[in-house]
């Protein structure tokens, strides 16, 4: 061991040198299905009305602070109530980083479900708190009620988060047992609704009743993943304090124009958003149809599937030698043995997907 690897470990947190840094791999030339992103583009006449908007911004001056005109667009398009305020970060990410900085302490608990966001944990270390990650039902993935309730009893949480629909898995926990776990939390309980495009649940109108529930959710996957834009909506108290945590102008020009911009044009997004989830109908049909694949239900703008034992790693490196990038999950949780998760996406991209899982197969 060199020099510099005795003072890494010195002074680098040994929570932090545990870690391993959040890997992107190269997608150029392959099939992307693999991040949840929405496949389309804008039409022409939209993306020529966009570069007009863009001409008139000036690049020398700083963003609006608090980025008004959005954060109205935002109330407009989704019906956010009126009691409750909204608070804007760089992606979801940046807001799960500002909740927990507001809320960490020596000693305090970040708490969540496993297999979930892997940013929850990441994030909930980075600021010093301790993380526990509650396992879903192997059969199915839904919550484990009581064992939720008694890592609450057990743990008293600081902060608490909730992903609905789930990611990794895609499903959709019953309402009912969030419910009773958002009434029995002693902290910030976040509903992270990143996927509500695609689903018709929402705990959106419900943020501040009761008091500590927040709701979080981003425009990344509507289709607007370029821009890094992400919100969290709930009481005021609550969000007055966590914008204290928020790194000055934050949300970039480009962003906060083009967000407005999009939201403005909403039909275009809606309109891509049907044809992923009739897309996702299909898919899912696929899969099922195929022999060695277990695919599992979904609300979400992907799928959770899984193959023969032992088979993910050579399924993975077979599409990916043809072309096509998804995700794999096999090893990244007990539960996601032998898993993948593929995005959907054009209708082109999926079936070159199912031809090339067929012959990995």
């Amino acid at each position: 061991m060199g020099a510099g690897d005795d003072w890494v470990e010195q002074w680098v947190r040994p929570e932090v040198r545990a870690l391993r840094a959040y890997q992107v791999p190269d997608a150029r030339g392959l099939v992307k299905l693999d991040a949840m992103e929405n496949p389309f583009t804008w039409p022409e006449a939209l993306r020529q009305q966009w570069s007009e908007v863009l001409r008139g911004l000036h690049l020398n001056r700083y963003p609006d602070p608090r980025a008004e005109e959005l954060v109205g667009s935002l109330r407009s398009a989704f019906a956010i109530p009126e009691r409750s305020a909204v608070l804007l970060g760089n992606g979801s990410d940046e807001l799960i980083q500002m909740l927990a900085l507001t809320l960490a302490l020596p000693g305090r608990t970040l708490l969540s479900v496993d297999p979930g966001f892997v940013m929850y944990r990441m994030l909930g270390i980075f600021a010093g708190m301790d993380y526990v990650g509650v396992p879903l039902r192997a059969e199915d993935f839904s919550l484990d009620l009581p064992a939720v309730l008694a890592a609450i009893e057990r743990h008293r949480p600081a902060l608490l988060f909730l992903a609905y629909p789930n990611n990794p898995t895609g499903n959709l926990f019953s309402a009912g047992d969030m419910e009773e776990i958002i009434q029995s939390a002693p902290g910030l309980v976040v509903v992270d609704e990143a996927y509500a495009p695609f689903t018709d649940a929402s705990f959106l109108q419900r943020a501040g009743v009761p008091h500590n529930l927040l709701v979080m959710r981003t425009l990344s996957k509507m289709g607007l993943a370029g821009l890094r834009l992400g919100y969290l909506v709930g009481p005021p108290d609550w969000l007055g304090e966590i914008d204290k945590t928020r790194l000055p102008y934050n949300i970039n020009v480009l962003t906060q124009v083009s967000a407005a911009f999009a939201l403005r044009h909403a039909e275009v997004l809606e309109r891509q958003t049907a044809t992923i989830r009739t897309e996702r109908a299909r898919l899912l049909e696929a899969l099922r149809g195929l022999d060695g694949v277990r695919a599992y239900p979904s609300e979400a703008n992907f799928i959770l599937f899984r193959v023969g034992t032992g088979r993910a790693r050579a399924v993975f490196d077979g599409l990916l030698q043809r072309g096509v990038l998804v995700k794999l999950l096999d090893g990244a949780h007990p539960l996601l043995c032998d898993c993948l998760r593929v995005t959907v996406g054009l209708s082109e991209e999926n079936a070159a997907f199912l031809s090339a899982l067929r012959a990995a197969l």
